[in-house]
This record gives C-alpha cells, sequence and structure tokens, in this order.
C-alpha cells in the first residue's frame, strides 16, 4: 500500500478535514512547511515531476479516505485549468539563482518583441515567432511555449511565469527517518561531537535496528546543513552566548546626552594576586568604578577584597563630591549595586522586597534614575568594555612581575602565583593606569572625535546647555554614611548596632520605635545620625564605650553623667511646671462652688447603728472600750493569767 500522494490526490479526498481545492491546499502546504521537510516530502518519481507527501501528516479521516480510495488516475482529469497562483509564482522566482532569473528575463524580452511585431505589422503570431526566434537564436515553438504559458497570467507576472523550471537529480537521498532523527539528535548536543563520530554510531544503530536506506556521510551532513540553519547548530552545540554573537550588536548614538546626563557602574575582578591583611593566602581584588556614559570618562574608582556595598556607596559618593550629581545611573541587578543601601526605595530592583519602611538608599535620595541591565553583557554597558584595556595596562605592569593570574584557565603563565603585592603598589598602578586611559588622543568615538575622554568631557560641561546638579553640604552624610533601620531599646531609647551603643536624650521619646541611622562603617565609634520613620532628622547619638568591670573613673563620669541628665531634667520640669503648689490652691478655692445648707425633715441617707455610736452618744468613749476588750483577748490567750 502506497504512503505517498500528490496534491491532486490528497485535494481529491481532503474535503471537509483539509482544503478541498488544489490550489488551496497548496497554501497550507507552504503555510505548514511540510515541503521544507525531508523525511516527510520527495520529488515525484515519472513523467510530470512535481512533490509527493507522506501519509502521516494528514489527519486521520483523510487517510482513511486515501488508502481505501482507489488511486485517481491524471488523464481523466477534464476542465479549464486553474489560474496559477501569484505568490507561488513570485516565491519561486525570488529562490531562484540569478542565471534563471536571467532566462526569464530573455524569455520576457523576447515575448515583448513578438507582441510588438504583431501589434505595428498585423503579423500572425507564428510569423512573428519565427523572426524573432531567428534574431535570437531560439527554437520558434520554445517562443510559442512561452507564450502560451504567459496567456494563463497576468501580465505583471510573466517575469516569474517565465522562470524555468529545470529539475536536477533529487536533492536527497532517501534515508530512513529514524537515522536522521538519530544522527541530528546526537549531533546538537553540548558536548559538540563530531559528525564523523555520530554517522559511525548511527551506521551501527541502523545495522542492528535494521533501518534502511543508510546514505552516505557527506549526503547526511549535506541534509543537516540544509535542514537546520547554523544560529540553531551554534545554540544547540556552543550555547546562547555563541548564538547570541550571531545577532549584530545594535548601534546607540549618545549625540543627544551630555556629560553627567548619564553613567555607568560596574565591578571587574582583576587578574593579579593580591596579598590582603587578615587573609592567608593571596586573593584578586576588584575594581569598582563609574564611567560617563557621553565621554565614556572614568570619574570615580576604588579597589575593594569584593563587590560590596560600602565600596560602591563610596565611589558613588567619590564621583559627585568630584563632578556632580548626574541625572541617570545604569547597573546590572548585582547584590552590590541592588543592595537598599544604594537604590532603598526603588521599586524596581530586581533583587530584595520593597517595604514601606525602607529607608531611601543613596542613588534614590539623590534624585538619580535607575536603569538596569543585563550582567556580564558588555553591549549593555560601555564600562564592561573599557575594563579591558585597564586589566591589560594593570596585571601585566612590569611592577607586578609574577602576580598575573591569567585570564583564563588555559591562558596561565608559567610563574602564576610566584608573587603577591600589597594594596599599596597595586593602587597606585591603577590610578595611572585610568589617568593615562582618560587622556590619550586618537579616540574614534563619537563625541571624542580623534581627541581624548578628557577633552569630550570638559568640551560638554563648558557647553551652556550642559547643566549639573551639585550636592549641598546636608546631602553629603547621604554618602558618607550608610542606612540601616534599627529598633530602639526600650525604655531609654539607646540603639544597639554592631556590638556598640549608641544614645543620646532626643531618643526617650522614640523608645521601642523604628529608626534609621546613618553610619560610617570604617568607623563605628563616630556618632549616628538618626531619622524617624518619615527620613526626619532626630538626633546624633554619640557611641557609649563599654568599660571594665572595676573602672571606677569610667563609673565616676558615668554617674557624673548620669547626675547632669537629671538635673537637665529638673530644670525642664521646674520650667514646664509654671505654677506652685500654693498658687494652684488658691485658683481652686476660687473657682470652688458654695456650700448649701442641709436640707430640713428627715434625711433620705441613714447610718447602721452600732455600740460604738450608742457608746459615744450617752457619753462613753468608744476607745476605752475597745482597748478593755482587747485586754480580755489577751488574758484568754495567756491561760486565764493577767
Amino acid at each position: 500500500m502506497t504512503e505517498w500522494f500528490t496534491l491532486k490526490e490528497i485535494a481529491a479526498a481532503a474535503a471537509p478535514d483539509l482544503p478541498g481545492s488544489e490550489r488551496s491546499l497548496y497554501r497550507h502546504v507552504v503555510r505548514a512547511g511540510w515541503h521544507h521537510n525531508p523525511l516527510m516530502c520527495r520529488v515525484r518519481a515519472g513523467k510530470g515531476g512535481g512533490q509527493e507527501f507522506h501519509v502521516s501528516l494528514l489527519p486521520q479521516p483523510v487517510r482513511l479516505r486515501l488508502t481505501q480510495a482507489a488511486r485517481p488516475t491524471v488523464s481523466g482529469a477534464c476542465g479549464p485549468a486553474a489560474k496559477p497562483d501569484r505568490e507561488a509564482l513570485w516565491t519561486a522566482y525570488e529562490a531562484a539563482p540569478a542565471a534563471h532569473k536571467a532566462k526569464a528575463q530573455a524569455r520576457l524580452n523576447a515575448l515583448v518583441e513578438v507582441d510588438e511585431m504583431i501589434a505595428a505589422y498585423g503579423l500572425a503570431a507564428t510569423v512573428a515567432a519565427g523572426q524573432v526566434a531567428a534574431r535570437h537564436a531560439i527554437s520558434r515553438a520554445a517562443l510559442l511555449n512561452w507564450r502560451a504559458i504567459c496567456l494563463d497570467n497576468d501580465r505583471a507576472d510573466w517575469l516569474a511565469a517565465l522562470l524555468p523550471q529545470w529539475r536536477g537529480p533529487a536533492a536527497r537521498a532517501d534515508c530512513h527517518p529514524e537515522i536522521y532523527r538519530l544522527i541530528k539528535s546526537d549531533y546538537l548536543r553540548a558536548e559538540r561531537p563530531s559528525f564523523t563520530a555520530c554517522y559511525r554510531r548511527a551506521a551501527k544503530a541502523a545495522v542492528a535496528k535494521g533501518w534502511a536506506p543508510m546514505p552516505s556521510e557527506r549526503a547526511l551532513r549535506r541534509h543537516l546543513d540544509t535542514d537546520i540553519d547554523p544560529a540553531t547548530q551554534k545554540l544547540a552545540r556552543y550555547g546562547r552566548d555563541a548564538a547570541k554573537a550571531m545577532f549584530p550588536v545594535q548601534t546607540r548614538s549618545v549625540a543627544n546626552l551630555h556629560a553627567m546626563a548619564a553613567v555607568n557602574m560596574d565591578g571587574h575582578k582583576l587578574d593579579v594576586f593580591v596579598s590582603v591583611p587578615g587573609q592567608d593566602k593571596p586573593s584578586r581584588v576588584f575594581l569598582v568604578a563609574i564611567q560617563d556614559i557621553f565621554s565614556r570618562k572614568f570619574l570615580a574608582w576604588r579597589l575593594a577584597t569584593s563587590e560590596n556595598r560600602e565600596t560602591t556607596r563610596l565611589v558613588i559618593g567619590d564621583m559627585v563630591e568630584r563632578y556632580g550629581i548626574p541625572d541617570a545611573i545604569y547597573l546590572d541587578n548585582g547584590r552590590a549595586f541592588a543592595s537598599k543601601w544604594i537604590t532603598g526605595g526603588t521599586a524596581t530592583r530586581y533583587r530584595f522586597k520593597v517595604r514601606a519602611e525602607e529607608p531611601q538608599g543613596l542613588l534614590t535620595s539623590l534624585g538619580v534614575a535607575i536603569h538596569w541591565t543585563t550582567p556580564y553583557s558588555g553591549q549593555s554597558k560601555p564600562i564592561e568594555r573599557a575594563f579591558r584595556d585597564i586589566a591589560e595596562a594593570v596585571a601585566k605592569h612590569p611592577s607586578l612581575a609574577g602576580a598575573w593570574t591569567g585570564n583564563r584557565p588555559d591562558n596561565q603563565p608559567d610563574n602564576r602565583g610566584e608573587k603577591a603585592y600589597p594594596m599599596e603598589v597595586l593602587r597606585p598602578l591603577v590610578d595611572a593606569a585610568i589617568a593615562e586611559h582618560n587622556a590619550r588622543q586618537g579616540r574614534r568615538t563619537e563625541t571624542a572625535d580623534g581627541g581624548s575622554f578628557d577633552q569630550a568631557f570638559e568640551n560638554s560641561l563648558a557647553s551652556p546647555s550642559t547643566i549639573v546638579r551639585w550636592p549641598s553640604r546636608a546631602q553629603a552624610s547621604l554618602w558618607l554614611m550608610a542606612a540601616e533601620q534599627i529598633r530602639t531599646a526600650k525604655p531609654s531609647g539607646e540603639i544597639r548596632f554592631f556590638e556598640n551603643r549608641y544614645w543620646s536624650p532626643a531618643l526617650a521619646s522614640h523608645a521601642g520605635k523604628q529608626v534609621t541611622v546613618r553610619f560610617d562603617p570604617d568607623n563605628l565609634h563616630l556618632p549616628l545620625k538618626v531619622y524617624d520613620s518619615r527620613d526626619q532628622f532626630i538626633c546624633e547619638a554619640a557611641c557609649m564605650i563599654t568599660a571594665g568591670f572595676a573602672d571606677a573613673t569610667a563609673a565616676r563620669e558615668t554617674a557624673a553623667k548620669r547626675g547632669a541628665y537629671l538635673k537637665t531634667l529638673s530644670e525642664k520640669k521646674r520650667l514646664e511646671a509654671e505654677l506652685s503648689v500654693d498658687q494652684m490652691a488658691r485658683i481652686y478655692a476660687e473657682t470652688a462652688p458654695a456650700p448649701t445648707a442641709p436640707p430640713s425633715g428627715k434625711p433620705r441617707v441613714t447610718r447602721l447603728a452600732t455600740a460604738a455610736r450608742a457608746a459615744v452618744a450617752q457619753g462613753h468613749d468608744p476607745s476605752e472600750q475597745e482597748d478593755f476588750s482587747r485586754g480580755l483577748r489577751l488574758v484568754s490567750i495567756a491561760g486565764g493569767k493577767p
């Protein structure tokens, strides 16, 4: 039973599950991509050519109708021929090689001459075709056949209709579907096996399974390259980054910016060993820097053992002190840059949750617009491309000989790890490399135009249209100290932070409440600046130094401070209580209501008559009777003896 059918045969059994006409069915085939599947579409053998499609592509009802009905014969077909599909004609024309397109143009030119001779001289078509054929050394019969083909099409579609329909031998060798599936799945793996090894494994499996036919290795490789584009192969075998490199990068202009309009910040791990105090082994340090996007100049930088929030805050502070506040900054979503100390209060940052009581970060407080970029993407931040220049100048400097680690595991020097230099040696080299990077002439960027980054930056700042915001003196605390939220202790309101205690008399009214503190991580003994939940300044809380158990001097100082504190409170109390007790008694006596006479007649409230009241009424002292009764009780307790 056959498994391959032409479009004409499928159309005869298609309704109602597929389009019933051959033209509509062809459009369905193009949309579904059946003709691009080498396992499900093949060239029809025999006179006339054409394509055949495998029965597995069809819905189940169509399969049953095709396999149960007799195959219709082409010779029995009758009726007018359907008009060719214009889209299919021009799709084939666009896909044809240049030689075939040139043939179609030559045929069209000959037919135009035939029509012109018929219109000008009234010749018969056969006569005009014979003269044109003789002039161009072509067959008159061929010319008349081309004219017959064009009569079924619009004049605008003649060029596409005249495209040669030559078909060479079958482009694909027959291959068992399971063999092709196996070799594709084996080749498109992250381990990147060679195609030859995949072919050998597939050949052994084909022999064991009885799969046939088995094409040659070159034929299967040609099939795979035809069906799977290079980008898909790159993604499967080399990963996402390799495939992403095959997409053209975006070209972005900075003509609409100016200096300090936008900056970008990132960290780079230097390929050099540094000896860090407190660490047994040498390690690599990070260069955290900020670059102006308009001019590409490095504005501020620091070295640190890691990308941390403290270094990030200090680098931002260095930039603001030197050049002002930028309008926008581009950061990736690393922990150092998305820390709440830096971007606290920004609702669009990637990391952590944004709480209503969260303290404002440095950038948020300065009013800098924050934009997040893709980490490890040089296309997103120009500074990542600039780091390569700095790293080359620093890590391979003669002053750091023996400390270079190599930038890849397969690119390590023979003397790796021989030496490690202290930070004091590395820091001036980094400063000099960045200064040379900014001042180097011959830059071919959009804004440098052959000059240096320094010149591009200064020229932009000198422009009247460039406006840069500068911080006030009060804003300096935003980057000199980092923000953290603390709950004060009851009842004094003291702050316990990093094993230290901070206190000020103003904190007493905020005992047990959440406050925001700004502090210097490098010197925790300095006073804290304390703000309430609305970021309003409360006070500066001094650090309370912990004293020894037997430290009498510290005890006397504490007692003196406590006494002064209580004295201050007493004075405040005296100032607040402006009226004395006598003054208040006089005011209350003057405003007291006048006494009223008791009502006549029997009182409405009576007392219960008791023995004591009766004794008083008869002239006896009740206290004497009570003493006599108490004495009798004491005698009875003592056994009857007085």
